[in-house]
């Protein structure tokens, strides 16, 4: 049954992988329906399948069984209204920052028949991201000359630039350092609130998931499936105190201790003491 109030609907999906010549289930009888304009974030052990199910939302991978549907309509490919932003940005070196915005549009206007007033909107859709993204003081530098983090606003700018209903981000914010992606976190989060669209986010930091997310979806691997789905108890005016609330404190605890649980890692203490008991200072290993 089509759930008329879903954005993106994902039922039974299922994916394997053939490795080695060992058939591996990246994806298991995944489920999960997200509403329009939500900010979802997935979490989970490695190995989970949360980009395995992003990249699948964005048409990058075929399901090996089940359905993903937009709008009403399966995903068969990727679409205009399903942009991606990485960790790595894959931007063009030989462009500046405002070519690199404007890239997919620029091809779009040399393959169609555009207007000189489209051509007008697109410098000005242009002109408002890199206002949005801070850009302004190095609109004409080349990647090279930018820093991570200023690398990852041009990425995302170009993702936004022809205004798409759900932007996947598969860890965005991986490699930065922790004082950059607290900033990056508040400009997503106002990019977010602007741009109304609806985001599925990819992380291993649980912290990140609780602050970003209206809901963090936990999923669990061998195979990758849903295991659990937390309503995150903050207001939608986010600010970085809140992750000093007990609140968010104990909903990171209870997250980290299922991604534990469902990938059999230990941190009992005790166990922890075995495992170095056997090797002592002045020992051999």
């Amino acid at each position: 049954m089509i759930n008329m109030t879903a954005k993106i609907e994902i039922r039974r999906a299922n994916k394997l992988f053939d490795t080695g010549g060992r058939r591996i289930a990246a994806l298991e009888n995944v489920d999960l329906d997200i509403r329009a304009n939500e900010f979802v974030t997935l979490v989970g052990a490695s190995g989970c399948g949360k980009s395995t199910l992003l990249r699948s939302i964005g048409g990058l991978e075929d399901l090996s069984s089940g359905e993903i549907r937009v709008d009403g309509r399966p995903v068969s490919g990727p679409g205009a209204e399903r942009a991606m932003v990485f960790q790595h940005y894959s931007l063009y070196p030989w462009l500046t920052v405002r070519e690199n915005i404007r890239f997919c549009r620029a091809l779009k206007i040399k393959r169609e028949e555009i207007t000189s007033a489209d051509v007008e909107i697109a410098s000005g859709r242009t002109d408002a991201l890199i206002g949005l993204m801070g850009l302004g003081p190095v609109e004409n530098a080349y990647p090279n000359q930018l820093s991570g983090g200023m690398q990852q606003r041009v990425a995302i700018a170009r993702a936004l630039m022809n205004r798409p209903g759900i932007l996947l981000m598969d860890e965005p914010f991986g490699a930065l350092d922790a004082q950059t992606r607290e900033v990056m976190h508040d400009l997503i989060l106002h990019v977010f609130a602007l741009e109304k669209p609806t985001i599925v986010f990819v992380t291993h930091d649980v912290e990140e998931a609780i602050y970003l997310g209206d809901r963090v979806v936990l999923m669990a691997p061998r195979p990758g499936r849903i295991d659990s789905i937390y309503e995150v108890p903050l207001p939608p005016e986010r600010e970085q105190d809140m992750k000093l609330s007990p609140e968010f404190t104990e909903l990171k605890r209870e997250i980290l201790s299922r991604i534990r649980a469902t990938s059999g890692m230990q941190t009992d203490r005790g166990m922890l003491e075995k495992l170095t008991a056997t090797v002592r200072p002045g020992t051999a290993a």
